[in-house]
């Protein structure tokens, strides 16, 4: 497997070359990478202070490992923190987040390329978020004996580690210090292959990071004056199928409001859904225009606000049910106290199927189904403050995991200040 492992971190920078003239995201990918090492170097010359490293591949693991970054940050307050992604759509996001003290590009993974960039920052500690496994850097930190833990790790078990040729890659976990896990499942997963004994359930860290931003939330006065009290859906993340589901209820709605988050915010997309929904203006129009106030639809084009949309909706309808991935961040939405409704392709995350089996959320399998559920949440103003509540109390429960892992820190002496 390990001849197969390095043909792919070979191949991929050549592919991602070949293709960045006509795809932006593999353009950015490579030009981000030019010089890189020589960035890395300049930005940490002056440096004295210890530096807690933390590995994202995108966005959603950076918001997973956001939580624990920022105790560390209260707690070691010496450190400094290096915040390295695998993707662009998470550099480009939070490259100035105020967290981080540097913000990189990791190097492609190599031997050569890991023992250089451990040269250059010299972590006291690697935090790798959910699922990112390098063998070579992996390999380069257990070798100079930096404390590694593995933060929010999830694992089933159609994953290479539990296959009868997967020693290669069940090899990478012996690299960590500590694999912290999101549930049950994943743990007694370790536990079949030999790693109980430096793996532990922790729970997911990004129930505490979306009690935080919930917390945070600055309410806008002009999307209150919006929203004027009536009945609204704010719809997270949507692809054109689902806000074709909308659509179809909306024709036989129209005293709802409706605030609409297109997973993606290109002209043809915001242009789609200005045509799909009813009386729609852009939130860049109705910000600058106080007569926008009469729209019955705000269509987001601009990225970021999500996870701060949804405490203005009645019930929160949650895109890419009806892709092949699924559904988008369910918990974002949740930790409001307001039901939820999404297409049919979520199993592959267990907070979605948790919140169906608690009543919390509900769930269509097409268009008219999706018309049928939130006519029927519409109409009974009872079942959805108690889904409501029910979605609320499932977020609350489940806090507490970036202190377990901070506190692992502490007793196991793995940073001092």
């Amino acid at each position: 497997m390990q001849w197969l492992y390095q043909l792919f971190i070979w191949l991929y920078p050549i592919i991602a070359r070949i293709i960045s003239p006509v795809n932006k995201k593999a353009g950015l990918w490579v030009s981000g990478r030019i010089g890189l090492f020589n960035a890395i170097e300049k930005a940490l010359n002056q440096n004295k202070h210890p530096i807690i490293w933390m590995h994202c591949a995108s966005l959603g693991e950076f918001e997973q490992g956001l939580p624990v970054a920022e105790k560390l940050k209260t707690r070691f307050p010496n450190h400094k923190i290096l915040i390295s992604f695998f993707s662009p759509s998470g550099y480009t996001v939070r490259k100035n987040h105020p967290i981080a003290d540097w913000v990189f590009y990791l190097p492609m993974d190599s031997n050569r390329n890991a023992a250089l960039f451990l040269t250059i920052v010299r972590p006291s500690i690697a935090l790798f978020i959910k699922y990112e496994f390098w063998y070579f850097y992996l390999k380069t930190l257990h070798q100079q004996k930096i404390p590694t833990l593995l933060v929010s790790g999830i694992f089933r078990n159609d994953h290479l580690f539990f296959k009868w040729y997967g020693g290669f890659y069940r090899n990478m976990l012996g690299y960590f210090n500590h694999l912290f896990v999101q549930d049950q499942p994943a743990y007694q997963l370790l536990q079949s292959i030999g790693y109980q004994a430096h793996s532990s359930i922790s729970g997911d860290t990004r129930f505490d990071r979306v009690l935080e931003i919930a917390q945070q939330a600055k309410p806008d006065e002009q999307l209150i004056a919006f929203c004027n009290h009536q009945y609204v859906i704010v719809a997270g993340s949507t692809w054109l199928d689902d806000d074709k589901a909308l659509q179809y209820f909306s024709q036989s709605n129209q005293q709802v409001k409706y605030i609409i988050a297109p997973h993606s915010v290109d002209e043809t997309r915001i242009e789609a859904c200005l045509s799909l929904y009813p009386n729609a203006v852009r939130y860049s129009n109705f910000i600058a225009s106080p007569e926008h106030i009469t729209a019955q639809t705000i269509v987001m084009d601009n990225m970021g606000m999500l996870s701060s949309l949804y405490q203005y909706a009645t019930i929160a309808y949650i895109g890419g049910g009806f892709t092949k991935d699924g559904i988008h961040n369910s918990l974002e939405a949740a930790v409001y106290g307001i039901p939820l409704v999404f297409g049919p392709t979520y199993k592959k995350y267990r907070e979605a199927i948790e919140l169906i089996e608690a009543k919390a959320a509900f769930t269509a399998k097409d268009a008219s189904e999706i018309k049928y559920l939130l006519e029927d949440l519409r109409s009974n103003s009872t079942k959805i403050k108690a889904a409501g509540k029910r979605a609320g109390d499932y977020v609350k429960s489940k806090n507490g995991a970036s202190n377990r892992i901070l506190t692992y820190i502490q007793e196991n002496r793995l940073l001092i200040n």
